[in-house]
């Protein structure tokens, strides 16, 4: 809804114990390159889902910048610049705008993770990565433990 929609809840009364309740988390969006995020790559990919991180901040190789709809890891370009070039036209340089990223604290880090992710705490953020950096890491991993 990007902040467009409202909320509303009824309460429909207690009921007995039904099991556990599922989990609403989606798949992890993982860099796969060292770099600074632009506004042209997060803004392309916003549809895919919500972001962790601005425009400009320092993001590398198996970092979480975001939350994706499906559930399995998507692998992003979020240091993608937009191509140089002589033609200049209004209609492509409009500014972009993207939702406000959400923020972790230590507790919604930990509450988010998946068993292959790690918080990262340092005085300044607190990031959420991959325990295995390289893609193909990832996946000699994800093979071992299949």
């Amino acid at each position: 809804t990007r902040g467009t929609a409202l909320l509303h809840q009824h309460h429909m009364g207690w009921m007995p114990w039904a099991g556990d309740m599922p989990d609403s988390r989606g798949g992890a969006m993982v860099s796969d390159r060292m770099g600074t995020t632009t506004g042209y790559a997060l803004d392309k990919l916003q549809l895919s889902g919500g972001f962790f991180v601005h425009p400009g901040e320092t993001v590398y190789e198996g970092m979480v910048v975001g939350e994706c709809a499906r559930e399995d890891e998507m692998v992003i370009n979020a240091v993608r610049a937009k191509e140089k070039n002589n033609i200049r036209t209004h209609s492509h340089d409009d500014a972009v705008k993207l939702p406000a990223p959400k923020i972790h604290t230590l507790e919604t880090a930990i509450e988010w993770i998946a068993g292959d992710e790690l918080v990262e705490v340092t005085p300044k953020n607190i990031r959420i990565r991959k325990r295995h950096l390289g893609l193909e890491e990832r996946r000699k991993s994800n093979k071992k433990t299949s």
